[in-house]
């Protein structure tokens, strides 16, 4: 059997509003928490969660006259971070290895050199400090940045993923301003690294395509649709939402690149009432002290007088 997210939706309760309806509306409001376990819960997942940055959903995107896509994700995908000390990792080294061989170990971590690359370009202070404080660095380093000498270089040590997606290399990234006489400044920086040059300063921008599969549609038709917009949207990934799938189905549309998540995991957050819920298999179902105010389960029992 497929991952839990496969499971399929219960039918003894009928929804109000049809699923493309219900599905694109719980987009268009969920909040972070939720937009990410679409990217790291579905089947295959998409990413994992300490990967996933800010991310957001566009509903009803154009493609074509009058034709659009259910929806597309945008996020940004975590590529380093920042060590929480910037001695860490030479005082990892030092504690690991032989005296005589700390110099070696420490070489063989930097000796990859990247090109210089433009952090940005013409910025004002303020333009300046909002980049480095989102890259991670704290207050006191920024400042030391903001202040280096002339041709001078800051250093500081960073991790980047490894073959699980951990963040476990370390690489060591150097960061210098190019100050003007109008007060604008350059950020440039350099890495240094053992094998693997980081992709980017800490992350980048990914895009996946939503498409919501009815029960009547079938499985050519959806793959057909979904690799139309693929191609006209220029976008890899793709996200199928469903109620419910056979096994064989969900297997075929894994193997063309398509991620699967279950309708049931985007039931809308409303007002709810203990009481008067018709969710049975709930423990607090019927309990008028239950605490719950708000739930993605509730469903008015309207048998209840």
């Amino acid at each position: 059997m497929l991952d839990h997210a496969l499971t399929h939706l219960s039918h003894d309760r009928p929804d109000a509003l049809a699923l493309q309806d219900r599905v694109q509306m719980a987009l268009a409001i969920a909040d972070q928490p939720l937009l990410k376990s679409l990217l790291t819960h579905c089947t295959p997942p998409l990413s994992q969660p300490h990967r996933v940055g800010a991310v957001k959903a566009n509903i009803s995107v154009p493609v074509e006259a009058r034709r659009t896509v259910d929806g597309v994700i945008h996020y940004e995908m975590v590529n380093c971070v920042l060590a929480e000390s910037p001695h860490e990792i030479e005082e990892a080294i030092a504690a690991t290895t032989a005296p005589h061989m700390v110099k070696r170990e420490y070489l063989m971590l930097t000796r990859c050199e990247s090109e210089t690359h433009s952090l940005g370009k013409r910025l004002s202070l303020a333009q300046a400090i909002a980049i480095l404080e989102e890259s991670g660095f704290p207050a006191e380093q920024v400042n030391a940045i903001l202040h280096l000498p002339k041709e001078a270089w800051h250093r500081s040590w960073w991790y980047a993923p490894d073959e699980s997606g951990e963040f476990s290399v370390p690489f060591l990234r150097t960061i210098r301003i190019v100050s003007y006489t109008d007060g604008t400044l350059d950020l440039q920086y350099k890495d240094y690294f053992a094998q693997d040059k980081p992709i980017s300063f800490t992350s980048q921008q990914e895009q996946v395509l939503i498409e919501i599969k009815t029960a009547h549609r079938s499985f050519r038709k959806t793959l057909d649709r979904i690799n139309l917009a693929r191609a006209q949207l220029g976008i890899t990934h793709a996200l199928l939402i469903c109620n419910e799938i056979s096994d064989i189905e969900a297997r075929a549309f894994i193997s063309q690149g398509i991620s699967l998540y279950t309708a049931r995991e985007l039931a809308l957050q409303t007002r709810s009432d203990c009481t008067l819920c018709a969710t049975s298999d709930c423990p607090l179902n019927g309990q008028d002290d239950s605490g719950v105010t708000t739930c993605r389960r509730f469903c008015l029992d309207t048998t209840v007088e």
